[in-house]
């Protein structure tokens, strides 16, 4: 059976030039980056040059990149770093701000902190999934250290309005950190111009292999390491780089740096193509999430009369790969709390799909993909 996949939201294929840049660090150049003969100076130089292309997509310093395992771990990184910062040095504040839409690597890490000690607030979202401004400036106290807010919602695709929320951290002089796994790559960013003190980024939503993240902290910034070790990753990361997927994370961000804006225009395209096509043919489905301020290949859409579970089954016997939600909250048959949390009504929000477009999509199967959602959702009207 042809697969038709419509999940890249949960992860991408790798791309075949990504592959071939990792490949002779699989085999031939198999050397430790910390030791100091040859084979080990090259495997140090790699991970250097894929420091500068991750560093270059999002206009930083390369020093400021850090490598980890994966976006959740980055997200780790970041809030539970900083928080211990603030323990150790008895600083007083114990307060961070982030919204209830948020990715579970930082709902959860945030739970953890609340068991510590740290307070915790998560401020609202309107019907679009847009965090509320208002609400977060006023939940800023005098023990505020950490706003932390997504770029881009995971499920419903909304990106946020993270100038304003960076403008809104730096006035009472918080620090601002992002999780923007699910926009790198997919839309124009920035981290100097849009005043980001923190970002987290996942190799494998931009075509590179699963098991490889990063890190971006702004010079000056104090964290505390929380897995000890070694002194890679100048000490703030132990562990032996894992070199091959290092190379190709960085690989795959030099080809998104210079495809960004025609791949960016293609998901786009894809997307409305979607939307006006299967809107034509089942009107009384509803998009969630804002349209105006959306990721370019996201399409998040309700039904009132089937549910996701039968809805994913029914489109995988035809070789449709797609998903209800997150791919991190897949075995949990309750509702989204992102859905929930945008008031996304229970008939809706059990019937929710999520279509996620990336570079190996063509019209032909969104087309395929349109005829198999109208024949399952609405099989009398054939």
């Amino acid at each position: 059976m042809d697969i038709k996949y419509f999940d890249n939201a949960a992860t991408t294929r790798i791309k075949e030039e990504v592959l071939e840049e990792m490949f002779p660090y699989l085999s031939v150049e198999y050397g430790n980056p910390s030791s100091v003969y040859s084979i080990g100076r090259k495997a140090r130089k790699a991970i250097e040059e894929a420091r500068k292309q991750i560093a270059s997509l999002i206009n930083c310093k390369s020093y400021e990149i850090y490598f980890t395992s994966c976006g959740s771990e980055s997200d780790n990184m970041a809030l539970k770093g900083l928080s211990y910062a603030q323990m150790y040095k008895k600083s007083g504040k114990d307060h961070i701000i982030t919204s209830k839409i948020e990715h579970p690597a930082i709902i959860n890490t945030c739970k953890t902190l609340e068991k510590q000690g740290f307070r915790i607030t998560y401020v609202d979202v309107d019907e679009n999934g847009l965090v509320n401004l208002n609400s977060l400036e006023n939940s800023i106290t005098d023990k505020t250290f950490l706003i932390s807010i997504m770029y881009a919602n995971n499920e419903i695709g909304t990106i946020e309005p993270i100038n304003e929320i960076a403008k809104i951290a730096h006035k009472h002089n918080i620090l601002f950190h992002t999780d923007a796994v699910q926009a790198v790559g997919n839309i124009q960013i920035d981290v100097q111009k849009s005043n980001i003190d923190m970002l987290s980024l996942s190799g494998h939503k931009i075509y590179a292999p699963k098991g490889i993240g990063a890190l971006y902290v702004k010079k000056g910034i104090e964290f505390e390491r929380f897995l000890d070790g070694g002194h890679q990753e100048r000490d703030k990361r132990s562990g032996t780089e894992n070199v091959a997927e290092i190379v190709a994370l960085g690989k795959a961000c030099q080809i998104a740096e210079k495809n960004l804006d025609q791949y960016h225009r293609k998901l786009i395209d894809l997307r409305d193509y979607f939307i006006s096509s299967i809107k034509n043919r089942l009107p009384n489905i509803k998009i969630n999430g804002s349209m105006e301020s959306r990721l370019p290949g996201n399409c998040h859409l309700s039904f009132d009369n089937i549910e996701s579970g039968e809805l994913l089954l029914k489109l995988d016997e035809v070789g449709i790969c797609a998903s209800g939600g997150s791919a991190c909250s897949s075995g949990d048959n309750s509702i989204s709390y992102v859905l929930a949390a945008i008031g996304l009504p229970s008939n809706l929000a059990k019937g929710a799909l999520r279509i996620t477009f990336g570079d190996y999509n063509t019209i032909e199967e969104v087309d395929f993909l349109v005829d198999a959602l109208e024949k399952i959702v609405n099989p009398y009207k054939q």
